[in-house]
C-alpha cells in the first residue's frame, strides 16, 4: 500500500456559544449535591492547670526555705512543738510512748521525690483521722557531706504544716535520730 502525502490536521474549530448549550443537552438534567460538612476544627487547647502551677510554685518556694537556716547534722535531735503543745508531752513522743499508727520510709528517694510523698502521707494520715505517725528519713550516712539531704527536708517541712502539732526524734528501738515521731491535729 503506498501512502500519499500526510495532510495537516484541521485547525480546531472555534468555541461558539452553542457549545455549553450542547454540553448541557448532552449530560441532560443534573441535581445539586449536598453541602459537603465543614472540616474539622483544631482541637481546643486544654484549659491551664492554674492550681496545679500554684502548686508547683509553692512546693518551689518551700524547697528554697529548706536551704536556708542552721543544718541538722546525722545525730541530732529533730524536736519542734506548738504552743498549744505542752513540754510533757513534747517528752513523751520522745520516749516513745504513743504508738505511730502508720509509717513512711524515705529511704531511697530523692528531696523532691520525699518532699511529695511527705506532703500526700500527711494528707492522708489527717483524713483518715491519724493522731501519730513515723518517718523515717534516715541519719543522712550516704547523703551529702555538709548535711543529711532527707532530715532536714523533713524537719523544715513538718514545721511549716499546720496539721502538725509536735514532732521528735523517735527512741534508739524505732529508728533513734534517722525516724520522726509526728503527732497530728485531728480532722476537723
Amino acid at each position: 500500500m503506498q501512502r500519499g502525502p500526510k495532510r495537516p490536521a484541521p485547525p480546531p474549530a472555534a468555541p461558539d456559544d452553542d457549545d455549553a448549550a450542547l454540553f448541557r443537552a448532552a449530560i441532560g438534567p443534573v441535581r445539586e449535591l449536598p453541602a459537603a460538612a465543614p472540616p474539622p476544627q483544631a482541637p481546643k487547647p486544654r484549659p491551664s492547670t492554674r492550681m496545679a502551677e500554684r502548686d508547683d510554685a509553692q512546693a518551689r518556694s518551700e524547697f528554697r526555705q529548706l536551704l536556708d537556716g542552721p543544718l541538722l547534722q546525722g545525730g541530732d535531735t529533730m524536736q519542734y512543738r506548738r504552743d498549744e503543745v505542752s513540754p510533757r508531752v513534747l517528752r513523751r513522743l520522745g520516749r516513745g510512748e504513743y504508738a505511730a499508727q502508720e509509717e513512711l520510709d524515705l529511704h531511697h528517694s530523692d528531696a523532691q521525690q520525699a518532699g511529695t510523698l511527705l506532703r500526700l502521707f500527711l494528707r492522708d494520715a489527717v483524713d483518715v483521722g491519724l493522731g501519730c505517725v513515723r518517718i523515717i528519713h534516715g541519719k543522712g550516712l550516704n547523703s551529702s557531706p555538709d548535711a543529711p539531704i532527707l532530715k532536714n527536708l523533713v524537719d523544715r517541712m513538718l514545721r511549716q504544716r499546720a496539721d502538725v502539732l509536735a514532732f521528735h526524734s523517735a527512741p534508739a528501738a524505732q529508728g533513734g535520730s534517722g525516724a520522726v515521731l509526728v503527732l497530728l491535729r485531728p480532722k476537723r
